[in-house]
């Protein structure tokens, strides 16, 4: 069997291109097609669809049981979705641009990793019979954690690639960065925290339901008119302020569930960034003017490898310059009136200069 959609549909839900359905839901969301349709259960999940979530966390499952759980404030564009009962065949590619989402295999486990791709706005992931999450805070930076199976070893394999390089995640909560898609994924860590912790920001659950006591129907009515004693009337002496422990309301909606995965982004890139820092010093080259890595102070990407130092730096424009790591070199960016002077081994052979901008 193949199901497969190549163009847009026009109708809310015609079957041919159903791959998949809402299975989950709690609070708002919807899905953009030829309109927007309110997110509901058992909605229909097409090809091209994107699924974003309000004050709301939806889950969607695939005909593959593959699923994709998203958390409040979430979107998820379904690029291309192919399944084939022969793996080869079958084909998955999705963006996902903001929030926290979990995706879990399924059947993608089958697929071959090739045919699989996960976009942020600043990475794409590949990926292999795995269960992982994804953040995407509002500056597009992602943050990508491998969570484990059921036994608590490895789910499986996630590739983070940038256009400067890429990180392999192969450990249970080993976890990577990534703040533009122009510089490299930070090095890989192992996260202290466990599945449960994941799972209680994660889950899309509603309130559980009680009885008003004194009613086993929980209608909380009386049948006998006698039975009702006035003088126990006290309905001034309820404060309309107070939450009604029957009511699920938006208050009930934790937010710090996501900022929590966004707080850990920062913490990573800054312990990345102080590694790099002393990988540095430590070179056989001397490198002045920037750090190894990304320098936030200079807005300059440095890679050094058997052979060359590569400078990249983009603002509103783009520079890169390879230069050869035995040399000594000075480059001098500029880029809008700011002046960045960078050396390799004392700089006393060359100097280039690069000026872009005003």
């Amino acid at each position: 069997m193949v199901l497969c959609v190549s163009s847009r549909m026009t109708e809310a839900q015609p079957s041919v291109a159903d791959i998949g359905s809402i299975t989950e839901l709690n609070g708002l969301g919807r899905v953009v097609r030829d309109r927007d349709y309110e997110a509901e259960l058992a909605f229909s999940i097409n090809s091209y669809d994107n699924v974003q979530t309000a004050k709301g966390r939806v889950a969607i499952t695939f005909v593959d049981d593959s699923k994709v759980r998203l958390t409040e404030h979430s979107k998820l564009l379904i690029d291309e979705f192919i399944y084939d009962a022969n793996p080869s065949n079958s084909k998955m590619a999705l963006q996902f641009a903001s929030g926290t989402a979990r995706f879990i295999s399924g059947g993608l486990s089958r697929i071959n990793k090739e045919n699989i791709s996960i976009k942020t706005p600043t990475a794409t992931i590949g990926i292999r019979g795995t269960d992982f999450t994804v953040t995407v805070d509002e500056l597009g930076r992602s943050l990508v954690i491998l969570l484990p199976d059921e036994h608590g070893l490895s789910s499986g394999e996630v590739i983070v690639s940038s256009a400067l390089g890429q990180v392999t995640l192969n450990q249970p909560y080993q976890a990577t960065t990534v703040s533009m898609f122009e510089a490299s994924p930070s090095s890989p860590v192992i996260l202290d925290i466990t599945l449960e912790l994941i799972d209680n920001m994660l889950i899309v659950t509603p309130p559980d339901e009680q009885n008003i006591e004194g009613s086993e129907d929980g209608t909380g009515s009386s049948d006998n008119i006698l039975d009702v004693d006035y003088l126990e009337f006290n309905e001034l002496e309820v404060d309309a302020l107070e939450e009604d422990d029957l009511e699920y309301t938006e208050l009930d909606i934790n937010y710090l569930d996501v900022n929590f995965l966004e707080d850990l982004l920062d913490i990573i890139e800054d312990v990345d960034e102080l590694d790099k820092s002393k990988s540095g010093l430590t070179t056989d080259t001397a490198i002045k003017g920037t750090a190894v890595g990304f320098d936030p102070n200079t807005q300059v990407n440095t890679f050094v490898t058997d052979n060359e130092v590569t400078f990249l730096r983009q603002v509103s424009d783009t520079s890169r310059i390879n230069l050869d790591k035995a040399g000594s070199s000075t480059v001098v960016l500029e880029q809008d009136g700011k002046r960045t002077p960078l050396s390799v081994n004392g700089g006393t052979s060359s100097t280039i200069t690069i000026k872009q901008g005003g």
